[in-house]
C-alpha cells in the first residue's frame, strides 16, 4: 500500500509538472499571435524601411524617391508572413537591367516573358498569394510581361515546389520598383 502511494504521488507530481509546462507555452503561444508587436502594418514603410531592397539588386537605396504602398504582415509562430513594397526610383535604365553580369546566374535580372522554370514557379506562387492581398501589387500576368524584369534574391522550395520566396521586380517605363517576400 505504501509503495502504491509513494508511485502515485511522483506520478501526479509528473503530471503536474507536465500540465504546467504545457499550459504555460499554450499560454505563451496566444501571446505571441495576438501580441501587440505582431501586427500586420499597411503603409507604414519609409524610405530607410526599404533600402535593402534596392540595394540587394545592386541599384542602390539613393535612388528611392519615395515608398508608395507598403504591408509589413504579422508573423505566425512557424514563420510565415507576406511583405511587399511599392517603391518609386528616381531613374532606372534598360541598360542596367540587361547588362550581362557573367556566366554566374546569380545577380542577374531576368525579363518577365522570359523566366527560367525555377523562377517561372516562384512568380506562380507570388501570383497566388498577391492575388487576394495586394491591389497595388502587378498582377501575375503583368509580371510575367515584357514590361517588367525579375531580380530573385531567395527562392526556398520543398521537392518542387516554391515555399518562401523573396523576389524584385521592376517596371522601368515609370520606375517602379515592387518587392515581395512571401512564406507559407
Amino acid at each position: 500500500m505504501r509503495r502504491s502511494l509513494s508511485i502515485l504521488k511522483w506520478f501526479l507530481i509528473g503530471w503536474g509538472a507536465l500540465s504546467f509546462i504545457l499550459v504555460t507555452l499554450f499560454v505563451a503561444l496566444i501571446a505571441y499571435q495576438i501580441g501587440p508587436g505582431n501586427r500586420s502594418v499597411n503603409d507604414a514603410a519609409s524610405v530607410h524601411d526599404v533600402r535593402f531592397v534596392l540595394n540587394w539588386c545592386n541599384l542602390g537605396d539613393d535612388r528611392i524617391e519615395k515608398v508608395i504602398h507598403s504591408h509589413v504582415s504579422s508573423h505566425s509562430f512557424t514563420g510565415d508572413h507576406l511583405d511587399a513594397y511599392a517603391i518609386k526610383a528616381s531613374h532606372l535604365s534598360l541598360e542596367e537591367l540587361t547588362a550581362n553580369k557573367g556566366d554566374d546566374m546569380s545577380g542577374r535580372w531576368y525579363r518577365g516573358d522570359q523566366l527560367s522554370k525555377v523562377l517561372d514557379d516562384a512568380v506562380a506562387f507570388v501570383g497566388e498569394i498577391q492575388e487576394s492581398e495586394f491591389p497595388w501589387f502587378p498582377k501575375e500576368s503583368e509580371l510575367r510581361s515584357d514590361q517588367f524584369y525579375v531580380y530573385p534574391w531567395s527562392i526556398y522550395v520543398h521537392g518542387i515546389r516554391p515555399t518562401s520566396v523573396q523576389i524584385i521586380f521592376v517596371r522601368p517605363s515609370d520606375k517602379m520598383v515592387f518587392y515581395i517576400d512571401a512564406k507559407t
